[in-house]
């Protein structure tokens, strides 16, 4: 960002006055201002009125007493494109254009431009948005009726949509908001702007985003590294699918990779955890806000039903969270406090003899969270209190709440339906300075996810990766052209790399015969046609032990090239792979793995890597895989030779990575996993790769 641009943003965050234009819309964002309590100046402006919301109106822009900080423009959409140029002419720190019919229909994309070019260095959110609150400085560019609330500090939460930016408000969920923005097309300032400026406000505590698109891929990677050297978490729901290669998918890769996918991997290399629902969101940022990261994946569990354990547990496993026994001092702790009819173990059902005892509950608590757990949740589900006393629930709550400061172990209250935790019992819950989490399968999620971020986040700021590969660069002007390899040249690009293949002679068929016999028999024959799936054209023929078997095979294979490939028959493998690469047109080349063979399109057993990739990011792909366990010797075989594999996957990443401006394509499949010493073979390699005219593959 320019500095002039992040100066006006800031002001259009956090304007010292305002000025909002137009009519309905305009009393409405003079309402909501009013309500939330901004305490500086507010300036109506409409050539047609002498008077508005209680407020006398100005004709013109030009005609208010001083420049504003932010303007509100609810006014049709010519008229806001003549708006944000007068508004930039006089040096206002930013604008809010509420209207549509911009670049989201087919006539508004011009207008768009218009307001981009008058926009200069001006903040402009939207157009096509619903605007600002700024809960903690009591900010409100915003047209409609909201529910957040005044907060000293908070989370932000960031959307394309305005509707869902509304309903993220109306949560009843305590979120504490600290900023709400609603960015629409995001002519001018978009998500990672917002990002890269509330990641420096200290009253921020968690990101939470509802996007699209990703947008410009780099700027996005670049803000989330940032936020991730300053510890503020991301979480995002990213809903729908970007755009899919504008070219024909040839390999494998291609055809197995989801777009969806790649945005998890993506977002798993810069620290930003991905959520499903707005459920999700708002509970994960909940936890993230009030309780940080997760130092690993060991929780406590506490509730007064074997039910509540039982289901707890259930819901724990499936996100792979960990349910550790006790160890043998809590034991002695917790046998103390309850007595020997209750089984202590974890999870606990401490069951209600000591249900009101406040001293006995504090002390069954601090049991638990002295047990070392990475975090401990209370299952704790609420009558109504309009209709029931909740007094006993309360002492509850308030001793979890006294357990945790005299332990300084991390606890959560968490109910098991959103419903089951009121208000009111949710404040006093925050008042103690604990998270009160809202629906069992929703917290459990939250947990699983936080569980990722603190070794995330240090592998970030240990070793910041890269920003993400483009897609093929501007070509200048100069002459291109796609070229399919050989898979006999495919091979030997690749074999330079350190990836190991077969040995092959590509000869006329009627020499095949003469060339199987100096590799040795048993061969392999393909035609030497650089077909992407030479199986389906019937142009592999396996296991001939005869040259005369061999010649006529070669025979066969005249009506698809002249020449064919003869290669070593190689032994049956334990398992065998998919590594390949892709083009995605927003976030550029990307690496998978998975499992291969003819039936990979079937099996969609596949893992996305961003590149470059590490060996670490490799092994965890492979662990991710529904094959893994044959990889590790599966009913008495033997296992595979991982760290082999391990290095070939590398060698291929590393081959993507140096290549990206180029490769369009890249297909190992399959990859023959061995025992050690044997490792890997690539017994089909093929590369799709874009260069100038004039130029050889390298």
């Amino acid at each position: 960002m320019k500095a002039a641009f992040r100066r006006n943003l800031k002001r259009l965050l956090a304007p010292r006055h305002i000025a909002v234009v137009g009519g309905r819309d305009a009393s409405a964002v003079v309402r909501q201002t009013r309500k939330i309590g901004f305490a500086g100046e507010i300036w109506m402006v409409n050539p047609k009125r002498s008077e508005m919301a209680g407020l006398p109106c100005y004709a013109r822009l030009e005609d208010l007493p001083e420049v504003p900080d932010a303007v509100f423009l609810g006014v049709p959409r010519e008229i806001t494109v003549e708006a944000v140029e007068i508004c930039a002419r006089l040096g206002v720190g930013g604008v809010v254009c509420y209207a549509s019919g911009f670049s989201e229909v087919a006539d508004g994309t011009e207008l768009e431009r218009h307001v981009v070019a008058a926009a200069g260095d001006m903040a402009v959110l939207g157009p096509n948005c619903y605007g600002i609150l700024n809960l903690i400085d009591r900010v409100a560019l915003w047209p409609d009726e909201h529910g957040a609330r005044p907060a000293e500090r908070g989370a932000a939460l960031i959307t394309q949509s305005g509707n869902i930016g509304i309903t993220l408000t109306l949560q009843d969920r305590s979120l504490p908001l600290a900023y709400m923005a609603s960015v629409g097309n995001q002519a001018v300032v978009k998500v990672h702007h917002l990002i890269d400026v509330l990641a420096d406000d200290p009253r921020v505590g968690a990101i939470g985003l509802y996007i699209e698109d990703l947008g410009d891929v780099r700027a996005f990677a670049a803000v989330a590294l940032k936020c991730a050297a300053r510890r503020v978490p991301i979480v995002a729901v990213k809903a729908g699918r970007s755009e899919t290669s504008a070219g024909v998918a040839r390999s494998h890769t291609s055809a197995i990779t989801g777009t969806d996918a790649l945005v998890d991997a993506f977002f798993a290399r810069y620290g930003i955890l991905r959520v499903d629902s707005l459920a999700d969101l708002i509970e994960t940022v909940k936890l993230l806000y009030f309780c940080g990261p997760l130092p690993g994946r060991r929780i406590g569990s506490l509730s007064c039903s074997g039910g509540d354990a039982a289901m707890l547990a259930d819901l724990a496993e499936a996100q792979g969270l960990e349910l550790p026994a006790l160890p043998e001092h809590s034991r002695t702790a917790l046998i103390e406090v309850l007595g020997e009819r209750v089984a202590v173990a974890n999870p606990l059902d401490y069951h209600t003899y000591i249900w009101g005892d406040a001293e006995r509950l504090t002390g069954c608590f601090a049991g638990m969270l002295g047990a070392g757990y990475d975090a401990v949740a209370l299952v704790l589900d609420y009558p109504r209190p309009e209709e029931n006393d909740i007094a006993s629930w309360n002492v509850t709550a308030q001793a979890m709440i006294d357990a945790v400061r005299e332990t300084g172990g991390r606890g959560i209250i968490v109910s098991s339906l959103p419903e089951t935790l009121p208000r009111q019992a949710r404040d006093k819950i925050l008042a103690g300075g604990l998270a009160a989490m809202q629906g069992l399968p929703e917290c459990l999620r939250a947990l699983s996810a936080a569980a990722t971020l603190d070794t995330a986040w240090k592998r970030i700021v240990e070793a910041p990766p890269p920003l993400p590969l483009a897609p093929a660069a501007n070509d200048g002007g100069r002459a291109k052209q796609t070229i399919e390899l050989r898979e006999t040249d495919a091979k030997a690009l690749l074999e330079g790399y350190g990836v190991a293949v077969p040995r092959r002679r590509i000869v006329p068929a009627e020499a095949a015969a003469e060339a199987a016999a100096e590799i040795g028999f048993p061969v392999a024959l393909k035609t030497a046609a650089a077909i992407a799936h030479k199986t389906e054209v019937g142009g592999v023929v396996l296991n001939l032990e005869t040259a005369a078997a061999v010649s006529a095979a070669a025979e066969g294979l005249r009506r698809l090239d002249s020449h064919v490939l003869v290669e070593e028959m190689l032994p049956e493998p334990l398992a065998e792979l998919i590594v390949g690469a892709a083009v995605d047109p927003r976030l550029g080349l990307h690496l998978v793995v998975g499992a291969g063979g003819v039936l990979v399109e079937v099996l969609r057993d596949s893992r996305v890597l961003m590149l470059p990739v590490t060996a670490q990011e490799a092994r965890d792909a492979l662990e991710g895989l529904r094959l893994a366990p044959l990889l590790h010797g599966f009913r008495g075989r033997s296992a595979a030779d991982l760290e082999a594999l391990v290095e070939t996957i590398c060698a291929l990443g590393r081959y993507a990575a140096e290549h990206h401006e180029s490769l369009l394509e890249l297909d190992v499949n399959p990859l023959m996993v061995y025992a050690a010493p044997r490792g890997t073979v690539a017994a089909d390699a093929m590369l799709r790769l874009r260069i100038d005219e004039k130029s050889e593959p390298t």
